[in-house]
Formats: C-alpha cells, structure tokens, sequence
C-alpha cells in the first residue's frame, strides 16, 4: 500500500472514531424533549397515558387497553392513548396514539402493522385537515385506501377502510411518507440542542364498504379537526399568518 492510500485510511479511521465519539458524546447528554400531546402519569409505569377525548361531535368513545403482543414489543417506555368512536349514525372510526420515549424505535412505519393485519395498501396521498384551534391551520396527514377480504353475513367479500396518520412532536408536525424529513429534524435538534424529540404516531382509521372511502375520509376530517385541539399541543402555521383570537376552544 502506497503512502497516498495510508493517508486516507488514516482519516478515514480518524472521521469515523471522531464520528463515534460524538455520537457517545450526545448519546450521554441528551434531553428527551417534551410530547406534542396530552399525556397523564401511569401509576408504577414509566409509560404515560395520552388523553385522547371520550367525546367528539356526536360521538361516544371507549378506552381500549393496549394489546399485550404491543406493549410486549415496543421499549418499556413507549406510552400509549387509543378509542374507539361510534357516532350517533353509526359510523365508526378508532384513532391510536403511539409516543415514543427515550428510544426510537417506537416509531415505525403504518405499513408493516397494517399489511401483517392482512390489509393491502392500494393507494397513499398526502392531504391537509383544516383545524381551527389554536389559530386555523392545515394539519398534513398521509391517507392510506387499504382493503382486504373478509367474512360478511357468511359470505367471503371485499370490505375497504381509510387509514390516516401523521406524527407530532413539541412545536414540530410531519406527514412525510418516507420519514426522512422527520428523520432530519431529529437529527439536527439533537445536534444544535441536545434535545431528542419525543414524537408521537397518530392514527384514525374506519372501515367501509367498497366506493364508501371518501365519504369515510369526510366523516374522518371532521373527527380529527374537532378532536385534534383536545389532544394535540402542537400547531401548524397559521392560515395566512393570522392568530385567531375569537375562536371558542372546543
């Protein structure tokens, strides 16, 4: 090996021991930011309760206990708010709240729950709910159309359901499929604060029946936009760069 090529093994080696040493570095001073949504203490847990309404519009809710096979799973931190809203019609939606703690792997991508569950994704979009507190805003979410087969009165049909989820932090909000740009933010608050944001995976789903998906995806938006500013701490900009100030608080 010449002296050119020892020359870059030598930095090479240099960046990455500089690079590790970093990463303890931080690792050892990091802060756990707060959560961009309610939460509420567990008694002789580490997880928190996030406080999901019981009431939204006319719908009634149940509290429904995390799955044994998730809590299981997931790090011992990870805390957890799910219900499940019936409304006065009939229409049904569940919404579920994931909040990571000091270990991210907590977050994961909607796709691998929801294809293991036997649904398959047929189309994703991004779209924005208008929420009207604390200011009026536009919350980005990812929809997903998903279907599968299923037993209806004894006869095997396709049954379809809208999925929705974005992920919220303290000040922070992203709807990016990919991940990447949560991913960046992440990395450069933890980088320029020492701060690791603590994100939390939000999702609303309803089932129904094939041609049915936009006008669940209607009942949908006006589920979140009303139970959003119960829950959720974080904002996006406002509409025109307004603060509404005459705005009841639901």
């Amino acid at each position: 090996m010449n002296r050119q090529k020892w020359i870059l093994v030598a930095v090479a080696l240099a960046l990455m021991a500089g690079a590790a040493g970093l990463l303890v570095r931080l690792k050892a001073n990091q802060k756990l930011g707060a959560p961009g949504v309610k939460t509420s203490p567990s008694a002789g847990s580490p997880r928190l309760r996030v406080e999901l309404p019981e009431t939204v519009l006319d719908c009634q809710s149940r509290f429904i206990e995390p799955d044994a096979m998730v809590t299981n799973t997931l790090p011992k931190d990870t805390s957890f708010g799910q219900r499940h809203y019936t409304a006065t019609d009939g229409f049904q939606a569940a919404m579920n709240v994931v909040l990571m703690g000091s270990d991210r792997t907590s977050m994961h991508k909607p796709q691998f729950c929801l294809e293991g569950a036997g649904w398959r994704i047929e189309r994703t979009e991004l779209a924005t709910i208008p929420v009207a507190w604390p200011h009026p805003y536009d919350l980005p979410v990812i929809r997903l159309t998903v279907a599968r087969e299923a037993d209806l009165n004894g006869q095997r049909a396709t049954v379809r359901g809208t999925y929705v989820y974005w992920f919220v932090a303290d000040h922070a909000l992203s709807a990016d499929p990919s991940g990447l740009r949560r991913l960046w933010q992440s990395a450069r608050s933890l980088l320029t604060t020492g701060v690791l944001q603590r994100w939390a995976y939000v999702t609303c789903f309803s089932v129904c029946l094939p041609g049915q998906e936009d006008a669940a995806f209607q009942r949908m938006q006006r589920l979140i936009a009303s139970a959003v500013p119960q829950f959720q701490l974080a904002s996006g900009p406002p509409k025109g760069g307004r603060v509404a100030t005459a705005l009841g608080r639901p």
